[in-house]
Protein backbone atom coordinates (compact mmCIF):
# COMPACT_ATOMS: atom_id res chain seq x y z
CA UNK A 1 0.00 0.00 0.00
CA UNK A 2 0.89 3.24 -0.51
CA UNK A 3 1.66 5.85 2.25
CA UNK A 4 1.00 9.52 1.83
CA UNK A 5 2.90 12.22 4.03
CA UNK A 6 -0.10 14.05 5.62
CA UNK A 7 -0.18 18.41 5.71
CA UNK A 8 -1.33 17.68 9.55
CA UNK A 9 1.73 17.11 11.99
CA UNK A 10 0.47 16.29 15.39
CA UNK A 11 3.93 16.06 16.97
CA UNK A 12 4.37 19.52 16.78
CA UNK A 13 1.16 20.84 18.96
CA UNK A 14 2.40 20.56 22.53
CA UNK A 15 -1.11 20.93 24.24
CA UNK A 16 -3.80 18.61 24.32
CA UNK A 17 -6.10 18.45 21.02
CA UNK A 18 -9.22 16.81 19.87
CA UNK A 19 -8.14 14.95 16.49
CA UNK A 20 -12.01 15.14 14.50
CA UNK A 21 -12.46 13.18 10.87
CA UNK A 22 -14.68 11.35 9.05
CA UNK A 23 -13.90 7.18 9.19
CA UNK A 24 -11.24 6.16 7.12
CA UNK A 25 -9.66 9.18 6.46
CA UNK A 26 -6.37 8.25 8.57
CA UNK A 27 -6.78 9.29 12.12
CA UNK A 28 -5.09 5.70 13.72
CA UNK A 29 -2.37 6.13 11.21
CA UNK A 30 -1.53 9.47 12.58
CA UNK A 31 -1.96 8.69 16.17
CA UNK A 32 0.25 5.62 15.72
CA UNK A 33 3.38 7.69 14.63
CA UNK A 34 3.38 9.32 17.71
CA UNK A 35 5.05 8.05 20.82
CA UNK A 36 2.32 7.89 23.70
CA UNK A 37 2.62 6.39 27.11
CA UNK A 38 -0.78 5.48 26.60
CA UNK A 39 -2.81 4.27 24.01
CA UNK A 40 -6.58 3.99 24.61
CA UNK A 41 -8.39 2.23 21.71
CA UNK A 42 -11.82 2.38 22.19
CA UNK A 43 -12.52 -0.06 18.76
CA UNK A 44 -11.39 -2.61 20.78
CA UNK A 45 -14.63 -3.88 22.06
CA UNK A 46 -12.90 -5.46 25.57
CA UNK A 47 -11.74 -2.01 26.29
CA UNK A 48 -15.00 -0.19 25.41
CA UNK A 49 -17.13 -2.20 27.49
CA UNK A 50 -14.75 -1.96 30.30
CA UNK A 51 -14.56 1.64 30.52
CA UNK A 52 -18.20 2.06 29.78
CA UNK A 53 -19.22 -0.24 32.86
CA UNK A 54 -16.42 1.22 34.91
CA UNK A 55 -14.67 4.63 33.83
CA UNK A 56 -13.23 5.04 37.30
CA UNK A 57 -10.65 2.31 35.62
CA UNK A 58 -9.58 5.14 33.17
CA UNK A 59 -8.29 7.50 36.14
CA UNK A 60 -6.65 4.96 38.05
CA UNK A 61 -4.85 4.06 35.48
CA UNK A 62 -4.21 7.71 34.03
CA UNK A 63 -2.67 8.10 38.07
CA UNK A 64 0.52 5.86 37.37
CA UNK A 65 1.41 7.85 34.55
CA UNK A 66 4.32 10.44 35.30
CA UNK A 67 3.65 14.89 34.45
CA UNK A 68 3.89 15.57 30.83
CA UNK A 69 3.08 11.97 29.87
CA UNK A 70 0.98 12.07 26.56
CA UNK A 71 -2.06 9.72 26.40
CA UNK A 72 -3.80 8.78 23.01
CA UNK A 73 -7.76 7.43 23.39
CA UNK A 74 -8.88 7.01 20.18
CA UNK A 75 -12.59 7.30 19.18
CA UNK A 76 -13.04 8.88 22.32
CA UNK A 77 -17.23 9.53 21.25
CA UNK A 78 -17.44 6.00 21.92
CA UNK A 79 -17.26 6.44 26.03
CA UNK A 80 -18.08 10.39 26.35
CA UNK A 81 -18.34 10.10 30.10
CA UNK A 82 -13.70 9.51 30.20
CA UNK A 83 -13.96 13.24 29.18
CA UNK A 84 -14.63 14.59 32.74
CA UNK A 85 -11.24 12.22 34.01
CA UNK A 86 -9.17 13.93 31.10
CA UNK A 87 -9.97 17.43 32.43
CA UNK A 88 -9.17 16.16 35.89
CA UNK A 89 -5.74 14.85 34.72
CA UNK A 90 -4.69 17.80 32.41
CA UNK A 91 -5.59 19.92 35.64
CA UNK A 92 -4.63 17.33 38.71
CA UNK A 93 -1.45 15.33 36.65
CA UNK A 94 -0.85 17.43 34.05
CA UNK A 95 -0.89 15.12 31.25
CA UNK A 96 -1.29 15.94 27.64
CA UNK A 97 -4.01 14.34 25.35
CA UNK A 98 -4.94 13.64 22.04
CA UNK A 99 -8.61 12.57 21.72
CA UNK A 100 -9.40 11.09 18.17
CA UNK A 101 -13.15 10.88 16.84
CA UNK A 102 -15.19 10.59 13.83
CA UNK A 103 -18.70 12.37 15.50
CA UNK A 104 -18.80 15.75 17.30
CA UNK A 105 -22.29 14.84 18.28
CA UNK A 106 -22.15 12.42 21.55
CA UNK A 107 -19.11 14.41 22.45
CA UNK A 108 -20.92 17.54 22.54
CA UNK A 109 -23.80 15.63 24.61
CA UNK A 110 -21.10 14.31 26.62
CA UNK A 111 -19.79 17.20 27.87
CA UNK A 112 -16.79 18.67 25.80
CA UNK A 113 -17.86 21.88 26.65
CA UNK A 114 -16.11 21.00 30.01
CA UNK A 115 -12.21 21.36 27.91
CA UNK A 116 -13.37 24.70 26.69
CA UNK A 117 -9.76 26.46 26.38
CA UNK A 118 -8.07 22.43 27.56
CA UNK A 119 -8.14 21.51 23.99
CA UNK A 120 -7.27 21.95 20.34
CA UNK A 121 -9.46 21.30 18.01
CA UNK A 122 -7.80 19.85 14.73
CA UNK A 123 -9.35 18.45 11.88
CA UNK A 124 -8.16 15.71 9.38
CA UNK A 125 -9.52 15.46 6.12
CA UNK A 126 -9.22 13.07 3.06
CA UNK A 127 -6.40 14.14 1.23
CA UNK A 128 -5.59 17.50 -0.24
CA UNK A 129 -4.32 16.63 -4.28
CA UNK A 130 -1.27 17.33 -3.33
CA UNK A 131 -0.73 14.48 -0.64
CA UNK A 132 -2.42 12.23 -2.93
CA UNK A 133 1.08 12.66 -5.26
CA UNK A 134 1.98 14.03 -8.97
CA UNK A 135 0.80 10.54 -9.55
CA UNK A 136 -2.82 10.87 -8.55
CA UNK A 137 -5.27 13.43 -11.46
CA UNK A 138 -7.90 15.55 -10.79
CA UNK A 139 -10.14 13.18 -13.02
CA UNK A 140 -9.32 10.62 -10.85
CA UNK A 141 -9.77 12.69 -7.34
CA UNK A 142 -13.35 13.93 -8.98
CA UNK A 143 -14.26 9.64 -9.94
CA UNK A 144 -12.79 7.97 -7.00
CA UNK A 145 -12.63 10.66 -4.15
CA UNK A 146 -9.63 11.51 -1.70
CA UNK A 147 -9.46 8.48 1.01
CA UNK A 148 -6.13 7.47 1.61
CA UNK A 149 -7.13 3.84 1.36
CA UNK A 150 -9.04 4.48 -1.86
CA UNK A 151 -6.11 6.48 -3.35
CA UNK A 152 -3.99 4.02 -2.29
CA UNK A 153 -5.82 1.10 -4.87
CA UNK A 154 -6.21 3.37 -7.70
CA UNK A 155 -2.65 3.94 -8.28
CA UNK A 156 -1.74 0.41 -7.65
CA UNK A 157 -4.23 -0.15 -10.64
CA UNK A 158 -6.59 -1.98 -8.16
CA UNK A 159 -9.75 -0.33 -9.03
CA UNK A 160 -12.35 -2.96 -7.98
CA UNK A 161 -11.15 -2.79 -4.82
CA UNK A 162 -11.45 0.66 -4.37
CA UNK A 163 -14.78 0.82 -5.80
CA UNK A 164 -15.70 -1.82 -3.62
CA UNK A 165 -14.49 -0.08 -0.58
CA UNK A 166 -16.20 3.39 -1.46
CA UNK A 167 -19.94 0.80 -2.49
CA UNK A 168 -19.38 -0.24 1.80
CA UNK A 169 -18.45 3.62 3.02
CA UNK A 170 -21.84 4.33 3.04
CA UNK A 171 -23.26 0.66 4.71
CA UNK A 172 -20.89 0.72 7.24
CA UNK A 173 -21.40 4.66 8.06
CA UNK A 174 -24.82 4.03 8.45
CA UNK A 175 -24.34 1.11 10.88
CA UNK A 176 -21.27 2.51 13.03
CA UNK A 177 -22.50 5.93 13.17
CA UNK A 178 -25.98 5.91 13.00
CA UNK A 179 -27.28 2.19 14.51
CA UNK A 180 -24.91 2.44 17.01
CA UNK A 181 -23.99 5.40 17.88
CA UNK A 182 -28.28 5.45 18.01
CA UNK A 183 -28.55 9.24 16.60
CA UNK A 184 -31.74 8.41 14.86
CA UNK A 185 -34.22 5.96 15.75
CA UNK A 186 -35.50 5.84 12.32
CA UNK A 187 -32.93 4.52 10.20
CA UNK A 188 -34.67 3.60 7.15
CA UNK A 189 -35.95 6.95 7.22
CA UNK A 190 -32.36 8.16 7.09
CA UNK A 191 -31.29 6.37 4.80
CA UNK A 192 -33.98 7.49 1.90
CA UNK A 193 -32.68 10.91 2.78
CA UNK A 194 -29.38 9.92 2.54
CA UNK A 195 -30.22 8.81 -1.31
CA UNK A 196 -32.39 11.97 -1.87
CA UNK A 197 -29.12 14.29 0.03
CA UNK A 198 -26.49 12.96 -2.53
CA UNK A 199 -28.65 13.95 -5.71
CA UNK A 200 -28.35 17.30 -4.11
CA UNK A 201 -24.74 17.61 -3.54
CA UNK A 202 -23.33 20.80 -3.89
CA UNK A 203 -26.86 22.55 -4.91
CA UNK A 204 -29.20 25.11 -2.68
CA UNK A 205 -31.29 23.07 -1.06
CA UNK A 206 -35.33 23.47 -0.58
CA UNK A 207 -35.67 21.59 2.72
CA UNK A 208 -39.50 21.36 1.68
CA UNK A 209 -38.56 19.33 -1.59
CA UNK A 210 -35.87 17.05 0.21
CA UNK A 211 -38.76 16.36 2.55
CA UNK A 212 -41.13 15.45 0.29
CA UNK A 213 -39.38 13.42 -1.26
CA UNK A 214 -38.36 11.32 1.67
CA UNK A 215 -41.79 11.44 2.92
CA UNK A 216 -40.11 12.87 6.47
CA UNK A 217 -40.93 16.24 8.11
CA UNK A 218 -38.83 19.21 6.64
CA UNK A 219 -37.54 19.20 10.66
CA UNK A 220 -36.61 16.13 10.58
CA UNK A 221 -34.75 16.66 7.25
CA UNK A 222 -32.60 19.79 9.13
CA UNK A 223 -31.94 17.26 11.75
CA UNK A 224 -30.78 14.42 9.21
CA UNK A 225 -28.35 17.38 7.54
CA UNK A 226 -27.04 18.11 11.19
CA UNK A 227 -26.22 14.56 11.78
CA UNK A 228 -24.54 14.46 8.30
CA UNK A 229 -22.55 17.89 9.59
CA UNK A 230 -21.77 16.50 13.31
CA UNK A 231 -20.69 12.88 11.55
CA UNK A 232 -18.01 15.08 9.54
CA UNK A 233 -19.47 13.46 6.24
CA UNK A 234 -20.11 17.20 4.84
CA UNK A 235 -20.66 20.74 5.86
CA UNK A 236 -22.95 23.35 4.54
CA UNK A 237 -21.99 26.41 2.57
CA UNK A 238 -24.37 29.54 3.28
CA UNK A 239 -24.87 32.38 1.23
CA UNK A 240 -23.71 35.60 2.30
CA UNK A 241 -25.97 37.97 4.43
CA UNK A 242 -24.98 41.20 5.87
CA UNK A 243 -28.06 39.93 8.29
CA UNK A 244 -27.20 36.61 9.81
CA UNK A 245 -30.92 36.34 10.66
CA UNK A 246 -31.87 36.43 6.34
CA UNK A 247 -29.56 33.82 5.50
CA UNK A 248 -31.41 30.82 3.99
CA UNK A 249 -31.00 28.24 1.61
CA UNK A 250 -27.23 27.08 1.81
CA UNK A 251 -25.75 24.55 -0.18
CA UNK A 252 -24.70 21.22 1.57
CA UNK A 253 -21.14 19.98 0.25
CA UNK A 254 -20.56 16.52 0.89
CA UNK A 255 -16.61 15.54 2.42
CA UNK A 256 -15.43 13.55 -0.78
CA UNK A 257 -16.40 13.06 -4.24
CA UNK A 258 -15.71 9.52 -4.38
CA UNK A 259 -17.78 8.60 -1.32
CA UNK A 260 -20.65 10.60 -3.30
CA UNK A 261 -20.75 8.64 -6.81
CA UNK A 262 -20.64 5.40 -4.65
CA UNK A 263 -24.25 6.66 -3.12
CA UNK A 264 -25.39 7.58 -6.36
CA UNK A 265 -24.65 4.46 -7.63
CA UNK A 266 -22.85 5.75 -10.36
CA UNK A 267 -18.45 4.60 -9.64
CA UNK A 268 -18.78 2.84 -13.26
CA UNK A 269 -20.25 5.27 -15.26
CA UNK A 270 -18.51 8.42 -16.99
CA UNK A 271 -19.53 11.88 -14.97
CA UNK A 272 -21.58 14.12 -17.74
CA UNK A 273 -20.82 17.74 -18.56
CA UNK A 274 -22.89 19.09 -15.64
CA UNK A 275 -21.42 16.42 -12.86
CA UNK A 276 -18.07 16.83 -13.35
CA UNK A 277 -18.76 20.64 -12.43
CA UNK A 278 -20.14 20.11 -9.58
CA UNK A 279 -17.69 17.85 -8.47
CA UNK A 280 -15.08 20.02 -9.56
CA UNK A 281 -16.61 22.86 -7.40
CA UNK A 282 -17.29 20.09 -4.61
CA UNK A 283 -13.58 19.31 -4.72
CA UNK A 284 -12.44 22.82 -5.16
CA UNK A 285 -14.71 23.94 -1.81
CA UNK A 286 -13.36 20.70 -0.11
CA UNK A 287 -9.42 21.65 -1.15
CA UNK A 288 -10.13 25.19 0.28
CA UNK A 289 -11.15 23.81 3.60
CA UNK A 290 -8.73 21.40 4.20
CA UNK A 291 -6.41 24.04 3.80
CA UNK A 292 -7.39 26.70 5.66
CA UNK A 293 -7.90 23.84 8.87
CA UNK A 294 -4.41 22.99 8.44
CA UNK A 295 -3.00 26.03 8.35
CA UNK A 296 -5.30 27.66 10.72
CA UNK A 297 -6.41 30.30 8.57
CA UNK A 298 -9.38 32.91 10.36
CA UNK A 299 -10.99 32.67 7.18
CA UNK A 300 -15.15 32.21 6.58
CA UNK A 301 -16.52 30.90 3.04
CA UNK A 302 -19.71 31.63 2.17
CA UNK A 303 -21.34 32.39 -1.52
CA UNK A 304 -22.66 35.00 -3.50
CA UNK A 305 -26.30 35.07 -4.48
CA UNK A 306 -28.57 37.41 -6.31
CA UNK A 307 -31.23 36.67 -8.56
CA UNK A 308 -29.75 35.08 -11.36
CA UNK A 309 -26.31 35.80 -10.76
CA UNK A 310 -23.63 33.75 -8.15
CA UNK A 311 -20.07 33.44 -7.58
CA UNK A 312 -19.04 29.84 -5.62
CA UNK A 313 -17.20 30.84 -2.92
CA UNK A 314 -16.36 33.92 -0.81
CA UNK A 315 -13.44 34.59 1.28
CA UNK A 316 -13.93 36.61 4.93
CA UNK A 317 -12.48 37.33 7.89
CA UNK A 318 -13.49 39.90 10.98
CA UNK A 319 -12.91 42.96 8.42
CA UNK A 320 -15.42 41.53 5.79
CA UNK A 321 -15.25 40.12 2.27
CA UNK A 322 -11.59 39.54 1.11
CA UNK A 323 -11.58 37.75 -2.34
CA UNK A 324 -14.30 36.00 -4.93
CA UNK A 325 -13.75 33.03 -6.97
CA UNK A 326 -15.68 31.11 -9.53
CA UNK A 327 -15.12 27.73 -9.86
CA UNK A 328 -15.10 27.04 -14.08
CA UNK A 329 -15.29 23.77 -15.37
CA UNK A 330 -16.23 24.29 -18.63
CA UNK A 331 -15.48 27.22 -21.71
CA UNK A 332 -18.02 29.39 -20.72
CA UNK A 333 -17.06 32.44 -17.89
CA UNK A 334 -19.11 34.39 -15.67
CA UNK A 335 -21.41 36.87 -17.69
CA UNK A 336 -20.63 40.10 -17.53
CA UNK A 337 -24.05 40.95 -16.04
CA UNK A 338 -22.65 38.75 -13.19
CA UNK A 339 -19.50 40.36 -12.89
CA UNK A 340 -21.30 44.00 -12.88
CA UNK A 341 -24.00 43.02 -10.20
CA UNK A 342 -20.58 41.35 -8.19
CA UNK A 343 -18.51 44.79 -8.71
CA UNK A 344 -21.53 46.57 -7.71
CA UNK A 345 -22.66 44.87 -4.43
CA UNK A 346 -18.43 43.92 -3.50
CA UNK A 347 -16.79 47.19 -4.99
CA UNK A 348 -13.23 46.41 -5.04
CA UNK A 349 -13.25 43.27 -4.10
CA UNK A 350 -11.52 40.89 -6.42
CA UNK A 351 -13.12 37.90 -8.10
CA UNK A 352 -10.77 35.72 -9.60
CA UNK A 353 -12.07 32.10 -11.61
CA UNK A 354 -10.62 29.07 -10.34
CA UNK A 355 -10.76 27.05 -14.25
CA UNK A 356 -10.42 23.41 -14.63
CA UNK A 357 -9.03 23.80 -18.55
CA UNK A 358 -6.83 27.02 -18.55
CA UNK A 359 -3.86 26.38 -18.54
CA UNK A 360 -2.27 29.48 -18.06
CA UNK A 361 -3.59 32.96 -16.54
CA UNK A 362 -5.26 35.31 -18.67
CA UNK A 363 -7.62 38.42 -18.16
CA UNK A 364 -10.80 39.02 -18.18
CA UNK A 365 -12.81 42.70 -18.26
CA UNK A 366 -13.35 44.28 -15.49
CA UNK A 367 -10.14 42.95 -14.00
CA UNK A 368 -11.36 39.60 -13.30
CA UNK A 369 -8.93 37.01 -13.52
CA UNK A 370 -9.01 32.74 -14.92
CA UNK A 371 -6.57 31.12 -13.37
CA UNK A 372 -5.37 27.40 -13.38
CA UNK A 373 -7.13 25.51 -10.25
CA UNK A 374 -3.91 24.50 -8.90
CA UNK A 375 -2.46 28.12 -9.29
CA UNK A 376 -5.65 29.21 -6.79
CA UNK A 377 -5.16 26.93 -4.48
CA UNK A 378 -1.01 27.71 -4.44
CA UNK A 379 -1.63 31.69 -3.80
CA UNK A 380 -4.33 30.34 -0.99
CA UNK A 381 -1.89 28.38 0.78
CA UNK A 382 1.65 29.69 0.56
CA UNK A 383 2.28 32.74 2.60
CA UNK A 384 3.89 36.11 1.12
CA UNK A 385 2.35 35.13 -2.65
CA UNK A 386 -0.25 37.12 -3.86
CA UNK A 387 -3.41 35.83 -2.70
CA UNK A 388 -1.99 36.60 0.75
CA UNK A 389 -1.79 40.23 0.46
CA UNK A 390 -5.66 40.63 -1.04
CA UNK A 391 -6.50 38.67 2.40
CA UNK A 392 -4.60 40.80 4.45
CA UNK A 393 -4.95 44.24 2.91
CA UNK A 394 -5.72 44.49 -0.48
CA UNK A 395 -9.48 45.52 -0.91
CA UNK A 396 -11.99 47.71 0.99
CA UNK A 397 -14.31 46.12 3.69
CA UNK A 398 -17.76 44.95 2.74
Amino acid sequence: MVSFKRQLQLDKYATSAFLFGPRMTGKTYLLRQLAPQKYVDLLDPEIELQLRQTPKFFWEQLQTLKKDSLVIVDEVQRVPVLLDYVQKAIEELGLRFILSGSSARKLRRGGINLLGGRAADLRLHPLTLEEAGSKYSLAQCLHYGSLPKVVSLVLSGDLADAKRILRSYATTYIKEEIQAEALTRNVGAFQRFLHVAVQGNGQVLEFSNISRECSVPMSTVKEYYSILEDTLLGQFLWPWDRSERKKARPKFYFFDCGVVRALQNRLDDPATSEENGIFFENFFFREMVKYRDYLEKPHEFSFWREGDHEVDLLISDGRGIRLGIECKSGKVMPSESTIRNFRKRFPKVPLWVASMRDQEPRLLKDGVEVLPWAEVLKRYRYPGCRVQKVLDDGNELV
